[in-house]
């Protein structure tokens, strides 16, 4: 579980300049709810380990590209993840096939939604604002930051136009941000 009071930005800033301590926190930090979101992603844990391992040589290797004027330290850590898994997806590695039902249930207060989830209270948070979402705006969020999917997938898996799918993700997000800066 991430600590509230635990500032990403300043340990950020400190691994940039090449402070091993903070790297190590920072990893300790975030490595646990990095992992889950990554074999969620991709359905198996040795990819998903590879992937947190190469995100976290990224986050060392680029700490000096951080800017706290551009948004949170942790969004930007997670997004450096993300993109390492999106990168095994497209490069061939194909995640276990689960079915869809499984990104929804991300929503529901199983111990295995909580354990992929962000910090508990952050989590509940999303959660609620997630169920206020109608579904052809959540599904394909859902699918894109659970599944890993592109937007053409998702369009091709909801037989829906590829217009239509960005303009639904991008009205959720913005939903969504609303939402939870409320």
């Amino acid at each position: 579980m991430a600590d509230r009071d635990f500032d990403y930005e300043s340990t950020l800033e400190a691994c940039a300049r090449g402070d091993e301590r903070a790297f190590q926190a920072l990893y300790r930090q975030e490595a646990g709810q990095l992992l889950g979101l990554a074999i969620s992603m991709l359905g198996r844990r040795d990819l998903a380990e590879d992937c947190l391992h190469d995100a976290f040589v990224r986050i060392w290797q680029h700490a000096t590209r951080y800017r706290r004027d551009l948004g949170s330290g942790r969004a930007w850590v997670h997004s450096i993840l993300r993109y390492r898994v999106l990168n095994a997806l497209r490069s061939g590695h194909r995640h276990a096939e689960v079915d869809d039902d499984f990104i929804e249930r991300v929503l529901d207060d199983s111990p295995q939604a909580e354990a992929q989830a962000l910090e508990q209270s952050e989590q509940r948070l999303l959660r609620r604002c997630l169920r206020r979402l109608e579904r052809p705006r959540r599904h394909p969020i859902l699918l894109a930051f659970y599944r890993g999917l592109t937007h053409e997938q998702i369009a091709r898996r909801l037989s829906t136009p590829l217009g239509t799918i960005k303009g639904r993700i991008r009205a959720g997000l913005r939903a969504l941000q609303e939402c939870l800066q409320a």
